[in-house]
């Protein structure tokens, strides 16, 4: 089998390597963690938590589902999916973490391009949004799932080929621990023109856009960029509703520009992405 489960699980406590024992993890010292009947573990202790449900909510996880499943981001998946199986050891098994996998989008695309491609890999999709984790553990049993922070990655120290970091909240020190001394972190950000047809209506006017290149995190080197940009079709309110529900321009709008959204049947928007692939430094 191309996805097998992964091991190298760490207590969110201690930082001990967790066993597993039949439906639970365990640490040495004793910390249990039970794998819920969905399938996933909960590595996310409440004094790590800053609020009682972190994350996106139930319904923005729905909406997110919906969108992705469409197919409207399938080109980014592509992408991601090919440049994290470049270069892999053939015959090896690399280990592969998404760093706020959300509902799983991402990973499953990977999963199934890792069994096209025959290679092998042990993949976990890490959120701190239960609802999200929930959602990615109903889809697929393939990958490994838990709840956990990107602050405190319940992951081994050098236990990883890939990290993926999809739109969301870098935290590069500890992507840094976790990635081995040859391991890649591939990271995707909203190029300038990403969604701007979108923010043109709901917001009143659009920033301007930073022209300098970021320069590479603490602990990483640059080793290069990848744009990938296309026009995609937005048909029917429901498909924009779960468009900006998905963003932070759901927060970000004014309640008149959510309104001008909603008030929508059809747009076409810009999908601008950068693909970035940062090395050990």
């Amino acid at each position: 089998m191309n996805i097998i489960p992964f091991q190298a699980l760490a207590c969110p406590l201690d930082g001990a390597p967790l066993r597993r024992d039949g439906a639970t993890w365990r640490c040495a010292a004793g910390h249990s963690f039970d794998i819920a009947s969905q399938g996933y573990i909960n590595l996310l202790p409440v004094q790590q938590k800053r609020s009682r449900d972190p994350g996106d909510s139930k319904e923005m996880v729905a909406a997110r589902r919906r969108f992705l499943n469409a197919g409207f981001y399938q080109p980014i998946a592509a992408a991601v999916s090919r440049a994290a199986l470049a270069d892999l050891r053939p015959g090896a098994t690399a280990s592969c973490l998404d760093a706020g996998s959300g509902e799983g989008y991402y990973l499953r695309q990977l999963a199934a391009a890792a069994t096209e491609s025959r290679q092998s890999l042990a993949v976990l999709g890490l959120d701190i949004s239960k609802w999200a984790v929930l959602s990615a553990a109903k889809q697929d049993k393939r990958p490994s799932w838990v709840v956990g922070s990107n602050a405190n990655l319940p992951v081994l120290p050098g236990s990883l080929d890939r990290v993926l970091c999809m739109f969301g909240f870098p935290v590069y020190a500890e992507f840094a621990r976790v990635l081995k001394p040859a391991g890649l972190l591939l990271q995707v950000d909203a190029g300038p023109d990403h969604l701007r047809e979108l923010r043109e209506i709901i917001y009143p006017a659009l920033k301007p856009e930073r022209s300098a290149e970021p320069r590479p995190p603490a602990g990483f080197v640059s080793l290069s960029t990848e744009s990938v940009s296309y026009s995609a079709d937005i048909v029917g309110a429901e498909q924009i509703a779960d468009l900006l529900a998905m963003t932070p321009h759901l927060y970000r709008a004014t309640a008149e520009g959510r309104a001008r959204a909603a008030a929508l049947t059809a747009l076409t928007v810009t999908v601008d992405v950068r693909l970035t692939r940062f090395g050990r430094g």
